[in-house]
C-alpha cells in the first residue's frame, strides 16, 4: 500500500505536524478512507474483507429459508468482484474504535447539516469510490486518494462542497466518536422537549434564523457554488490522479480556489 504523509497548508496537524494521508492504489479506496479518518494505518485489504466475509455469513444465516430473488447467496452483498467494499463494512471498522458513522440526510445528523464545521469528519461514497473529508487540529481537509496530497478547506468552502456532492448524487455519511454521538443525542432530546403541540408559540430557535439569513446569499457565494458544480461534473469518481501530482479538478474550481485563499 502506497502510504505518504503530507504536510497540510494552513494550520498543524496529527502524526508529529503532519497529516496522514493514502494515495490510490488499485480499487482500495474504502481502506484508504478508513485509515485517513483514524489518521494512520490501521486497517489492511484484507482486514476490511475480513469483516466482508464476516458480515456475509451472518446475512446468509439470516436469509435461510427465507431467499428471494433479490439474495444470491453464493455472492458477497460487502464487496464487489472489483474490491469495493459497501458501507456496512466501514461501519465495522470503525466501530472497532467505538465510533459510529450516521447517514448525513438523517434527522438525528440534523446539527451537522445546518453547521458541518461543528463535526469531526464526513464520509463520502458514490459508484465504487470512497473518500473523506477530515478536521485535524481545527483545519479541514479533503484526504480523497486520487489526490497527491490532502487539499485544504476553508470553513465556508466545507459547506459549499458538502453541497455540492449532495447535489451530484454522492451518499454522505457523518463520522461520530463517542462524545459527538452523546452531543448530538443531548440536542435531540433538547429539540424534542422545546417543540410544542399545534398552536402552541414556539421558542426562539437559532436554526430558524439561519435558515432565514441563508435567502440573502449574495452572488459571489452563487458563483462559487456553480463553480464547484462544474468541477464535479468534470471529474467523476473513478478519475486516476494526473502525472506530477496534479490534482484532478478544473481550472474553473483553481481560480475559484485562489480567490478564496485571498478572502479567507
Amino acid at each position: 500500500m502506497n502510504n505518504s504523509s503530507e504536510g497540510g497548508g494552513g494550520g498543524g496537524a496529527s502524526n508529529g505536524g503532519m497529516l496522514y494521508h493514502e494515495v490510490q492504489e488499485s480499487k482500495l479506496c474504502a481502506v484508504h478512507c478508513v485509515n485517513t479518518v483514524l489518521q494512520g494505518p490501521f486497517f489492511s485489504e484484507f482486514d476490511l474483507a475480513a469483516l466482508a466475509s464476516d458480515l456475509d455469513s451472518k446475512e446468509r444465516q439470516m436469509m435461510m429459508g427465507s431467499v428471494t430473488g433479490d439474495f444470491l447467496p453464493e455472492l458477497s452483498h460487502n464487496v464487489s468482484l472489483d474490491g469495493d467494499f459497501s458501507i456496512q463494512v466501514l461501519q465495522k471498522a470503525l466501530e472497532v474504535w467505538d465510533l459510529q458513522v450516521i447517514p448525513l440526510d438523517s434527522p438525528v445528523a440534523e446539527p451537522a447539516q445546518i453547521d458541518p464545521e461543528m463535526e469531526n469528519a464526513f464520509i463520502c461514497h458514490l459508484q465504487d469510490h470512497w473518500f473523506c473529508i477530515r478536521k485535524v487540529n481545527g483545519e479541514w481537509y479533503n484526504f480523497d486518494s486520487l489526490y497527491a496530497a490532502p487539499e485544504h478547506l476553508s470553513k465556508f468552502y466545507l459547506s459549499a462542497y458538502l453541497d455540492s456532492l449532495k447535489g451530484f448524487g454522492w451518499s454522505i455519511f457523518l463520522w461520530l466518536s463517542p462524545e459527538d454521538a452523546e452531543r448530538i443525542t443531548k440536542s435531540c432530546n433538547s429539540d424534542s422537549r422545546t417543540r410544542g403541540g399545534p398552536g402552541e408559540r414556539q421558542p426562539f430557535d437559532p436554526n430558524i434564523q439561519y435558515e432565514e439569513a441563508e435567502m440573502f446569499v449574495d452572488d459571489e457565494d452563487e458563483d462559487l457554488k456553480a463553480a464547484i458544480a462544474a468541477s464535479l461534473m468534470d471529474s467523476g469518481p473513478a478519475i486516476a490522479a494526473q502525472p506530477g501530482g496534479t490534482s484532478p479538478k478544473g481550472k474553473q474550481e483553481q481560480r475559484w480556489r485562489k480567490r478564496m485563499r485571498t478572502q479567507f
